[in-house]
């Protein structure tokens, strides 16, 4: 039976309803914690799905919340955090996993998709971190953002990566920003992670089908070192981004094509 070191404390997972989110929701609600399960979307299969999620944690006997909320709008933040105040009584953990982007090069965005991609990405996280701060000053709380390889390698369909990349850098300010106030900030960057999204990315990059199986990374891999950052064997990591990618990155990777 796993270690319940999250006894009594509370997490916030932003976009957990599916992948990645829904991976450290699992993980976090196994080491003890109560989950606010956040969902964009009324009606549609992100609430389906946030439904069925909060059920599976009350099953193993931690609390679990659903809350709606676009992190692109500030007052639906407020509201957010307006929610885990009154439900859940307090908050440990931010964990910011939410994204949303349209997978076609820069030159080619739309100006709304433009828009978009920064609401979204960016100035949503930020809204979410400033919103979130008394809370997690009460209880000396930790915020781990979710990256990817996108924020320091090229892909032509990946604009995402650019909001990713300027993130890692509020994590760094955020981090020394919040010491004072005894918040923790780190991120964890994932690698090639099978979730929905990979369906599209393997249509739009071909030689994602040549790259060795174990260079893949799982969403519970993800998950367990999201765990560590909120744990206290974390003390001495401050404003980092722990690349979690089976070493992918540490060369650069050149496939031999199949005959």
């Amino acid at each position: 039976m796993e270690t319940r070191i999250f006894d009594e404390k509370v997490a916030l997972i932003t976009g957990s309803s599916r992948g990645i989110g829904k991976a450290i929701a699992r993980t976090l609600a196994r080491a003890g914690a109560d989950i606010v399960v956040n969902y964009s979307r009324t009606g549609g299969s992100s609430e389906e799905q946030a439904g069925k999620l909060c059920e599976e944690i009350s099953s193993i006997g931690r609390r679990a919340f659903m809350v709606q909320a676009d992190i692109s709008r500030k007052e639906s933040v407020k509201e957010l955090l307006k929610e885990v105040s009154e439900k859940a009584g307090r908050l440990d953990f931010l964990i910011l996993n939410a994204a949303r982007t349209p997978f076609k090069p820069l030159e080619k965005l739309l100006e709304r998709e433009i828009r978009q991609l920064v609401d979204t990405n960016y100035i949503g996280n930020i809204f979410c971190i400033q919103a979130s701060v008394p809370l997690l000053e009460n209880t000396g709380g930790k915020i781990v953002f979710i990256s990817s390889l996108g924020s320091r390698f090229y892909n032509p369909s990946y604009p995402l990566g650019s909001m990713k990349a300027a993130m890692e850098s509020v994590v760094r300010d955020c981090a020394e920003g919040l010491k004072q106030k005894n918040i923790s900030v780190n991120a964890v960057c994932g690698g090639i992670v099978k979730t929905d999204s990979f369906k599209v990315l393997r249509q739009l990059w071909e030689e994602i089908e040549y790259i060795p199986e174990d260079l893949f990374v799982e969403p519970d891999e993800i998950a367990d070192v999201v765990k560590f950052l909120c744990s206290t064997d974390s003390r001495a990591v401050c404003g980092q981004t722990i690349v979690v990618d089976h070493g992918f990155s540490n060369r650069l990777y050149q496939p031999m094509k199949k005959q």
